[in-house]
């Protein structure tokens, strides 16, 4: 159990679900005065002498007054998701009812939780590590099959029983190298050197492996951004409206009608695009207006994950397209190379005519011809068939940083060894490794590191 600051012996409140007008809305309370408190506010029964996990329907009073008719669900530490005595009140869902029998709680001796303050409970009670508490952060925010089945599988502790049992591991070696520096005028060796460079092999290649998973796991929480560019009236507009299947953007056969960039979000496969039409880009205009759109389209090229560079296939020239290319290849790009308007030649004859250029989807905007064909092209490019979220995907910024510093470390003990660095030196380099394993899971933490990570919770949770 880690260190309780200050406000621990609290009993707290909070409404555990979303603000607004509902059907019901639930209110949450955790601490030792639970079963107190909302026995005070429920006359029709005593409730600290019922059983846990059980429902009980009745009018909440204070003062007489009655507040609401509710359902109380009863939950006894330890078994309870805080760890504690929790209770949990359903009423009607009015913000003005839900408001007054929080303020009821607060009258009777509860205060008013801070974000994160159940989940932060339910760590310092052992209940969660904190890379799985982290992950239910990560499933409130969850918007797609993706995200979703990656945090589940880490609040069910698939990422933390990875590093529980490396960090076990190297914990057995670490004493007896410690044991050999209180033998080192012996000239002893406790920890067989055979076995741990095996360890240190599989625990670099587990972290490596953990960590190359990041980029993949920030498209799965973060999404994808995609920047359409394309000359004027090569069809970008036309093209997001199909993609999306409704009429976002103004489409006009006069050029440069898109002036600023337009930003929607698509869901492939699980995977969020968020899909930027921008401004067309020409070589000269004199249009003032016209000019800043297509710096932004440029600013947005270079930001962007993946540039979808659309191009009319009657209009450009193979040097043409092919500059284009060199250019893109030369900012080192993520692109798909789409030729549009190609519902007016035969698909072969265009082929043969770009067949200097691979990799190009043909597709009709406006005809929505092929463009499934794109989505497909776009989820392959950016998830190189890797997606698989039954296995360990890093999705936070946080434990990526310290599995560099683990992997740095793995290496350090590594080259210490073969390098015959002195034994308390590489001890210091096996701690490190440690601490930064403890960081991700808790085992390691401080006040402020804590109260950090649970702020950026809602409150209720």
């Amino acid at each position: 159990m880690q260190g309780k600051s200050i406000g621990w012996e609290d009993t707290i409140v909070a409404l555990a679900t979303a603000q607004g007008i509902g059907a019901i809305g639930v209110i949450r309370l955790s601490g030792r005065q639970s079963f107190g408190i909302i026995n005070r506010l429920f006359p029709a029964k005593d409730l600290t002498k019922q059983a846990s996990h059980t429902l009980h329907v009745g009018y909440l009073k204070e003062n007489g007054k009655v507040l609401d008719e509710v359902v109380v669900s009863l939950f006894k530490g330890p078994k309870s998701y805080t760890g504690e005595d929790v209770v949990e009140i359903s009423g009607h869902g009015s913000p003005f009812v839900l408001q007054q029998i929080i303020q009821a709680c607060v009258n009777q001796g509860a205060r008013l939780a801070k974000p994160g303050e159940f989940t932060q409970r339910a760590f310092l009670n052992g209940k969660l590590d904190l890379a799985q508490a982290e992950a239910v952060a990560d499933l409130i925010a969850s918007n797609t099959e993706a995200s979703r089945k990656t945090a589940l599988h880490n609040i069910r502790g698939g990422f933390s029983e990875r590093l529980k049992d490396l960090r076990e591991r190297l914990i057995k070696f670490s004493a007896l190298i410690e044991l050999e520096l209180d033998f080192s005028q012996e000239d002893v060796e406790f920890a067989d050197r055979t076995q741990l460079f095996e360890l240190l092999a599989e625990a670099q290649q587990t972290t490596q492996q953990l960590a190359n998973s990041f980029q993949l796991g920030n498209v799965i929480k973060n999404g994808v951004s995609v920047a359409i560019i394309g000359k004027p009236n090569a069809g970008k507009s036309t093209l997001l409206n199909t993609l999306l299947n409704e009429n976002r953007a103004i489409v006009s056969d006069i050029a440069g009608t898109t002036r600023d960039t337009i930003e929607e979000v698509l869901n492939i496969d699980g995977i969020l695009f968020r899909l930027i039409d921008t401004a067309g880009i020409r070589e000269h205009t004199h249009d003032v207006i016209e000019s800043i759109g297509m710096e932004k389209a440029l600013a947005k090229m270079q930001q962007a994950d993946v540039v979808i560079y659309l191009f009319d296939v009657n209009e450009i020239t193979i040097a043409g397209l092919q500059s284009i290319v060199d250019e893109l290849n030369a900012k080192k790009l993520k692109y798909i190379l789409v030729g549009n308007k190609a519902d007016m030649a035969p698909e072969a004859s265009l082929r043969e005519k770009f067949s200097t250029i691979p990799g190009i989807i043909f597709i009709s905007a406006k005809a929505q011809q092929h463009t499934e064909v794109l989505k497909e092209k776009l989820v392959d490019l950016v998830l190189q068939g890797k997606i698989q979220t039954d296995d360990t995907i890093i999705t936070n910024a946080r434990h990526y940083h310290a599995l560099q510093e683990v992997l740095q470390s793995l290496i350090d003990i590594r080259n210490g060894f073969e390098n015959k660095v002195p034994g308390d030196l590489v001890a210091l380099d096996i701690r490190r490794c440690l601490h930064y394993l403890g960081e991700i899971t808790g085992e390691i933490t401080t006040e402020d590191q804590l109260d950090y990570i649970f702020s950026k919770f809602c409150i209720g949770k």
